[in-house]
């Protein structure tokens, strides 16, 4: 694990961004609809836009949770496709990657 202890860092620092992020969009979304219809109308629409992004949100925040989780079990930096080691580069730029560039191509 010491291996990668920045990347963790990172990692865990992303996982709050993200959780801070979703939890804001999830607090706006359950604000009371406007009493005017017109104004209730832009408001859904809105609401609507706002649950996309908290669903990417929240699926990148299971890549990070399942990245720290490899750090923890010792897997991590290891490709799920080949078992080759995946480069640290890598590692850095994309630190919940699961498969080397070969395998990701």
């Amino acid at each position: 694990m010491d291996e990668f202890a920045d990347i963790a860092e990172k990692l865990r620092q992303r996982l709050a961004e993200l959780t801070e992020r979703a939890d804001e969009i999830e607090d706006d979304l359950r604000q009371p609809l406007d009493a005017d219809f017109s104004e209730q109308a832009i408001d859904l629409a809105d609401d609507e836009a706002l649950e996309g992004v908290e669903d990417v949100l929240r699926a990148e925040a299971v890549q990070v949770r399942a990245a720290l989780a490899r750090i923890e079990n010792g897997t991590y930096g290891t490709c799920a496709n080949c078992g080759e080691t995946i480069p640290r580069a890598r590692l850095a730029a994309r630190p919940i990657a699961t498969r080397c560039i070969k395998c990701a191509a």
